[in-house]
């Protein structure tokens, strides 16, 4: 066999991009999902990926294109037999190998996001392994190994059912087994938003995925020797971004109209959404196509992440079945009406009648209903074994601690307290003390000032953060030399106008918010109160609180003086 240069080399460049998705996946799962777990989910993510690699080389690879039956191929340990038959032109066997083992892997990690926060470590290892040791591996037999699928005319040019749809499967099985997180769901069935910790990483993690699917996508010619592939590519690559620029402004603008406010976290979503949707038909539908299905898929990703929450009560921290498991399926099935005939037969939109659509059909229920019958019997096996899911005290107190001994992997920063499982944690009851055990109580004399010495007060103003800058710079102006400042979480009587995340009203009854304490003598007490009425108000709920304390007595450190002395400044 000739081997070429530059087909080799666009494929090298692709697995080495497709492989930098696992990147995008970690930053994506870690930032939708709560510090206490973030050691777990970038260690899940890295070995996904090391796991599937050996795992895909000794079974994967020749159980996927051996030339052995249309159901299945080899078994072929190490790869060392003839694959002829199914190299692309000009290829070496090893780097097509290499490209196929960075889309085994990406197969493998879709299923983390779904699963994340409550799985064991080691359960996820061994699922992890059967994924890329035969069930991805047969089903992609059917698809590109030469399979009865494939005989059949069944197009999915670079994998959005082959790859992405059976980790969505697996994604979905595994977490209607596993259960909601705790917390995830009230008294009453209705799911409470558990945010993401840190938007930041979850944002750079999609521009990854983004990026590396031009490699996903592009590299999927197999080749760039040739006019027609050429400008196969430049096609692929149009259309991949295309879609998905165009689910991200269908789904500003519906989540814009539904929840009032652009969703961030949806938005971003939508974005893998078009990405998956787009990659079965990149090559076979024109631009146009490309942006209608970009349009459906930014509307059925809201509505898919507020059925699985609200209904189906199948808890997905990431959104995985939704932009893997249901835009992968969709996009295949829709490729079947928007096919020009370029590259696969006509699609229905174009007079190709409903053979085609028939074919993409089938073979999107009969990969779902494979993968679901050997995933569901891996789960079972590993549920009723070594245990599928964290225990609750481990749940609550974070996987990077129980799991991998990580006591946080942001040493150095504050993060916010996590509140959404606080009702779900076990309480101690305390219980009266007996006499003998009772410490006797010893009364310490109240400590008062000399006669004329001004009055104490403590003035604790609670606001919004936002309105921190503007509180400082006017108790300034007034003569507030000293004041202390907490970040803080705390509930009103009313819960004010709903926010949501992800479709889920957010929980109001804790919201983050500033304490400024202050302790005043010469600055009269009103003066302090109304100043900071009038930097605080808007007339909407949320302005804040206003508390005033007599104070006893202050003592300053330094140097001893107290009362009114301690609050001056020296001269």
């Amino acid at each position: 066999m000739t081997f070429s240069a530059v087909n080799t080399i666009w494929v090298l460049l692709g697995t080495a991009l497709v492989f930098f998705m696992q990147a995008g996946f970690s930053m994506c799962e870690a930032g939708f999902t709560r510090a206490k777990n973030t050691g777990n989910i970038l260690m899940k993510n890295l070995m996904d990926f090391c796991i599937g690699t050996p795992c895909f080389w000794l079974v994967g690879f020749g159980v996927m294109f051996g030339t052995g039956t249309a159901l299945f191929g080899w078994i072929d340990p190490m790869i060392m037999k003839d694959y002829s038959a199914i190299l692309p032109a000009g290829v070496p066997l090893w780097a097509y190998a290499a490209f196929q083992t960075v889309f085994c892997a990406t197969s493998a990690t879709i299923v983390s996001g779904a699963m994340a926060e409550r799985t064991k470590f080691s359960a996820y290892c061994i699922y992890s392994a059967a994924i890329s040791l035969f069930i991805y591996p047969v089903s992609g037999h059917w698809i590109w190994g030469g399979g009865w699928l494939s005989q059949l005319g069944f197009h999915d040019f670079a994998g959005s059912t082959a790859v992405h749809m059976v980790g969505g499967v697996c994604a979905l099985i595994g977490a209607k087994i596993l259960g909601p997180r705790i917390g995830k769901y009230g008294k009453d069935g209705k799911p409470r938003a558990i945010l993401g910790h840190n938007l930041t990483f979850a944002a750079l993690g999609v521009f990854i995925l983004w990026f590396c699917w031009f490699g996903f996508n592009g590299a999927s010619t197999l080749g760039m020797d040739s006019d027609e592939l050429m400008q196969s590519a430049g096609l692929v690559f149009f259309n991949t971004n295309l879609c998905a620029a165009v689910a991200c402004c269908a789904t500003l603008v519906f989540t814009w109209i539904r929840y009032k406010k652009p969703d961030v976290s949806m938005t971003y979503n939508a974005a893998l959404a078009g990405l998956v949707g787009i990659t079965a038909g990149c090559d076979a539908v024109n631009p146009l196509g490309s942006a209608i299905m970009g349009l459906v898929f930014g509307i059925v990703i809201v509505l898919s992440v507020e059925f699985f929450d609200k209904v189906a009560k199948i808890d997905d921290p990431v959104g995985a079945i939704s932009v893997h498991c249901v835009c992968g399926a969709l996009g295949t099935i829709l490729t079947g009406f928007f096919a020009t005939g370029v590259s696969t037969e006509k699609g229905v939109f174009y007079g190709g009648g409903f053979h085609f659509l028939g074919v993409q059909t089938l073979g999107v229920v009969t990969v779902a209903a494979y993968v679901s019958v050997i995933i569901t019997m891996v789960f079972l096996l590993l549920k009723h074994t070594i245990g599928l899911r964290a225990d609750a005290a481990d749940e609550i107190e974070g996987l990077d601690v129980s799991e991998h001994g990580l006591l946080t992997a942001y040493a150095g920063f504050a993060m916010l307290p996590d509140t959404a499982t606080a009702e779900e944690a076990p309480v101690a009851v305390p219980v009266a003390a007996t006499a003998d055990e009772a410490i006797p109580v010893k009364k310490v004399p109240v400590c008062t000032g000399e006669a004329g010495t001004p009055k104490f007060t403590k003035v604790e103003i609670l606001c919004k953060e936002a309105k921190l800058e503007p509180l400082k710079n006017a108790m300034s102006q007034i003569g507030i030399t000293g004041m202390t400042v907490s970040h803080v979480l705390g509930c009103g009587i009313q819960k004010g106008r709903p926010e949501y995340y992800r479709g889920v009203p957010v929980e109001t009854n804790l919201l983050p918010k500033v304490q400024v304490d202050i302790v005043v003598s010469k600055v009269p007490v009103r003066s302090v109160i109304e100043t900071a009425k009038k930097v605080l108000y808007t007339g909407h709920i949320g302005d804040g609180k206003i508390f005033v304390y007599d104070v006893e007595n202050v003592v300053k450190v330094r140097t001893g003086e107290e009362g009114y002395d301690a609050l001056q400044d020296e001269e």
